[in-house]
This record gives C-alpha cells, structure tokens and sequence, in this order.
C-alpha cells in the first residue's frame, strides 16, 4: 500500500490514538505473539503490508508523533504497519 492508503486505512475509526499501539515488522506472523506474550491485548490486531520499508517507518513515525503508543524498531526489513 501506498503511504497515503496506510494513513487512511489505520485512521478510520480511531479517533483516539493514543488508545492504540503501533508498529512496523518483516513478519506479523511472529510479532503478534510476541506481543501476547507481553501482556498486551492484541484482540484487535490488524495489520498491512507497505509496498516499501520507507512507507512503513514514515506511517509508524507519523502515528507515533499523533500519540499512538509504540516505539520505532521493526526488524531488518519491516514492510508490514500494524495496530492493536
């Protein structure tokens, strides 16, 4: 997705971002457990692929600046953008 349609996508129906958590990673397949393992509810998981490693640290740093809880990281080659 183009960062643009990333930015779409994650703001529709979150009015509140700093409710949300945001990252970036190369598999959301791993990831996400990882973060079960920490506690954290990821009930409402949803992730993205990026057409560039560059879209998705750009919409991570974007959500991160409008108060989305996370940090930036993401792996060797992050392409994926998720939220929960």
């Amino acid at each position: 997705m183009l960062e643009s349609e990333l930015i779409q996508a994650i703001s529709l129906g979150r009015t509140n971002y700093r409710l949300w958590t945001i990252g970036i990673t190369d598999d959301p397949k791993r990831r996400r457990p990882e973060h079960d393992a920490r506690g954290e509810d990821t009930k409402y998981w949803t992730d993205w692929k990026a057409d560039t490693e560059a879209i998705a640290r750009n919409v991570e740093k974007y959500f991160l600046d409008r108060g989305m809880k996370g940090s930036t990281g993401g792996g060797e080659h992050p392409t994926y953008v998720y939220v929960f």
